[in-house]
Parts: C-alpha cells; sequence; structure tokens
C-alpha cells in the first residue's frame, strides 16, 4: 500500500519522519535504505504535491530543520503511518495457528507481579485468545510499537497521553530500600534514603533508564553508594541482596512480593523518585473486545 487517497505517496511520508526525526538527508536514506538522491526525490515531490516547503535547509554540514508547515505535514504523516501499519497488523492479527492473539508491552516488574493474577481472570472470559508478552523497557519504543499496530496493550513508567496513546494511571510505585531481615536498616525509626551513602548496593545495569534516573537522583541528594554488582533481572538483583552482598532500591511493588522469605524493605518517608505504573493503549486503533477485557481486568484487580 504505497498511496494515499490524496495522491501523496507512503514512500514520501515516511522520508519526511525520517529526515525529520534523523536531522539529515543522509540519515533518512541511511535509516530507509535509498540513496540520498532517492529521498531528495521524494521529498521535492511532496512539497509540490503540497504546494509548501517542508524543510529549511542551511547547507553545509547544518542539520536541516521543519518549516511550520513541514511541523503540521510531519504530525499527519505520522498518524498516516501508523494507520496503515495498524492495518497491516491488524489484518494479520491471528497467530500462526489462527487463534486470536493480544499482544502486550511489559516491563519485568508488570510480567511478573501485576498481570499474573489479572490474567488467570482473564483467560475464564477468553481462553481462545493467545496473549503474547513482550519486554520492553524504552517507552518511546513502547508508543511506536502501540501506534503501528505490533502491540495492543503496553504497561510503563511515567508515560503521559500523547497524539499516538493514552496513558491510563494504574498505581503510583515509589522506590524502597530492599535489605535483609537481619540488617541494621530494619531497625531504624525513621529512615531516610541516605542510610545508602557509602553503602555497598546492587544496582540494574546503566543500560535501563530508570537506573540513570535513580543514580542522578543520588547525587543530588548527595548520597554515594558503593554498586558492587549490577545486573538486568529483578530476580537475579532478589537473589544478590537476599545473599547479603549488598541492597537495593526498587520499586515497592516488587519489594512487596520479593521472592526470598529473608527479604524485607524499608519505606522512607521522602520520595526519591516519582514513579508511576501506567496502561496504555493506542489512540488510532479502535481496541479488541479481548483487550477492554484486560484492561478492565487489570483495573479490578488493582482496585481490589
Amino acid at each position: 500500500m504505497e498511496e494515499i487517497d490524496s495522491g501523496i505517496d507512503l514512500r514520501a511520508l515516511r522520508a519526511l519522519v525520517a529526515i525529520a526525526d534523523g536531522g539529515s538527508f543522509r540519515a533518512a536514506a541511511s535509516r530507509l535504505g535509498y540513496s540520498q538522491s532517492a529521498i531528495s526525490h521524494r521529498i521535492a515531490a511532496l512539497e509540490r504535491a503540497l504546494g509548501a516547503s517542508l524543510f529549511v535547509r542551511p547547507g553545509g554540514r547544518g542539520g536541516v530543520s521543519l518549516t511550520p508547515a513541514g511541523q503540521a505535514a510531519y504530525a499527519h504523516a505520522r498518524r498516516a503511518i501508523a494507520s496503515v501499519e495498524a492495518l497491516e497488523a491488524d489484518v494479520g492479527g491471528g497467530g500462526a495457528d489462527g487463534r486470536p492473539t493480544l499482544r502486550v508491552g511489559v516491563f519485568q516488574t508488570a510480567a511478573a507481579e501485576l498481570l499474573p493474577p489479572a490474567l488467570r481472570a482473564f483467560r475464564r472470559n477468553w481462553p481462545r485468545v493467545e496473549v503474547i508478552l513482550s519486554e520492553n523497557d524504552k517507552p518511546e519504543r513502547l508508543s511506536e510499537q502501540l501506534a503501528r499496530g505490533t502491540l495492543d496493550l503496553g504497561f510503563a513508567r511515567d508515560v503521559t497521553s500523547d497524539d499516538r496513546v493514552e496513558a491510563i494511571p494504574l498505581m503510583d510505585d515509589p522506590l524502597v530500600i530492599l535489605t535483609r531481615r537481619d540488617s541494621p536498616l530494619v531497625t531504624l525509626r525513621q529512615p531516610t534514603f541516605d542510610v545508602l551513602d557509602r553503602a555497598e548496593v546492587v544496582a540494574w545495569t546503566r543500560r535501563w533508564p530508570m537506573q540513570l534516573e535513580l543514580e542522578a537522583a543520588w547525587r543530588r541528594r548527595g548520597i554515594s553508594p558503593r554498586v558492587v554488582f549490577r545486573t538486568e533481572d529483578n530476580l537475579a538483583l532478589q537473589r544478590l541482596v537476599a545473599a547479603g552482598l549488598g541492597d537495593a532500591c526498587i520499586g515497592r511493588v516488587a519489594a512487596q512480593h520479593a521472592i526470598d522469605p529473608s527479604l524485607t524493605w524499608i519505606a522512607p518517608a521522602e520520595s526519591l523518585i516519582d514513579r508511576r505504573i501506567v496502561l496504555l493503549s493506542p489512540r488510532h486503533r479502535e481496541p479488541t473486545a479481548a483487550a477492554l477485557t484486560l484492561i478492565d481486568t487489570i483495573k479490578a484487580h488493582l482496585a481490589a
């Protein structure tokens, strides 16, 4: 499907978005696998069709930028591309065996702690639906997948609604300190995050945006923990703390469901980082009945 009703070439719209996102015609050509001259030709044809210049071209090594008309075209192009990709995803939305599928983007805590009880109730009403959980800790990529139709729903932290997705607030998930039950921290009457200063801690790798945000919060507070182990796995992090190798800052939801009986958690009165878990759904695609049921089931489970 390469043209929409106006006769505007969908490939030109993809080029417009790629140039705006990448900052240059060369970056767009590399991303889309075309020559730079082919990208220029498509944009020139699009500008003729719209009767407006879409980019400011400073020349030299300077990056291009959108004109006011280009900004309007960019917003419409994003929606048009998302609609076409959603159509393709919906038409081919069944699994390999023909069963209907529900594709949900998750982060580890959502997959391990929030979804299982809701999915148990969901399955009673939709036994034939195959639910596919796809781990994703990058909110921007998650929003793109929802807009394209490669995901039906998604869990994220601290994402707000925009023109692509609606963010449904589910619950706050403030940071707490995960520690052992025999730790001296447990006896403190009014603990603060300052107890982590110079303490040995277990942390996530810096590939996780949340860990970068956490370390920035430590610096703002003047806290300097000694990170002795890093991991990308929530279960491994808890096992390391249980082994007495250090404390950890994790969300309250995960701490409440710690996997080892030797673990407990303390909640400082102050907030180190504001964190809210939200459920994302695409704005320009009508949710399936199964997706709406899962949304209602998740809300009901959390309310209970």
